[in-house]
């Protein structure tokens, strides 16, 4: 390994454990660091004896597992407005905020077992979790296992494929920039791409949305109605409730689309 993945190699094992605990605490916490590469690295260097796997798995572990409770608390705290939260601060379009509700809402507790390896489902399973008052037992009982699953399963990969790791360090190396330009470079152009694959998406919704005064006009001349597609997770004694909406989940659509009256327009409410 050459001078920059020697630099790499030496910084991870005299910092190591600190950077992947605060590094994964952050990740887990919402902030867009995806941990996957560091953990890889960490794991591969642990199968050459210079770091303890042992006591990595521990670190990965706590990062992530103290994230998951305070999202949990926060979830059981606020209800569904947490909801609106993660949309900000997600990096993901809202749909896909959207589509991991409805899979937590199919698979409840189990969906905890699962969901630091499934996009978007990672940061919002657990604030889902305590909307839905799942027990703290119930709840530490599928994260802890889940969270253990998950660091094992990413540090035992970069173990076991330690000489690929290697290699992967060695020929960026050989590609003349600094091993830290490259890292830095790759992190900004993924957190380029999903910001503006999430303007993208809102830009498209802003054409088609309606303001309040003129929902008010369509709603009392009764050329329109308004279809509320929100599920029983972002709703609470807070929300707003428009009299006269049709309230339908978007996986009762094609089941239940014969009471959308076709004679008039039709507003779809989602958030």
């Amino acid at each position: 390994m050459g001078h920059e993945t020697a630099e790499l190699t030496r910084f991870l094992i005299h910092h190591g454990y600190s950077v992947i605990f605060f590094w994964v605490l952050a990740e887990q916490a919402g902030m867009p660091l995806p941990s996957a590469p560091l953990l890889l690295t960490a794991g591969a260097l642990s199968a050459e004896g210079k770091i303890s796997f042992h006591i990595l798995w521990l670190l990965t572990f706590c990062g992530a597992f103290l994230s998951d409770l305070m999202w949990f608390q926060l979830g059981r705290a606020k209800g569904g407005k947490i909801l609106s939260l993660l949309c900000r601060i997600s990096l993901e379009p809202d749909s896909c905020v959207r589509n991991t509700e409805n899979l937590f809402m199919k698979r409840g507790a189990n969906s905890l077992l699962i969901s630091k390896f499934l996009p978007g489902l990672n940061i919002v399973a657990q604030p889902m979790a305590g909307i839905v008052r799942l027990s703290w037992l119930k709840f530490l009982a599928y994260d802890i296992c889940g969270t253990l699953f998950w660091a094992g399963a990413v540090l035992l990969t970069g173990r076991i494929f330690h000489r690929e790791v290697e290699d992967i360090l060695s020929l960026l190396r050989h590609s003349g920039l600094p091993m830290l330009l490259i890292v830095l470079l790759a992190a900004t152009a993924w957190i380029t791409f999903k910001h503006i694959q999430r303007k993208r998406f809102i830009r498209k919704l802003r054409v088609s949305r309606i303001g309040p005064e003129e929902l008010r006009e369509e709603l009392e001349s009764g050329r329109a109605i308004v279809v509320d597609l929100r599920n029983e997770f972002t709703l609470d004694e807070d929300s707003v409730q428009i009299p006269g909406a049709l309230r339908l989940t978007p996986e009762e659509l094609e089941e239940r689309h014969g009471e959308i009256p076709r004679d008039r327009d039709i507003i779809l409410y989602c958030t």
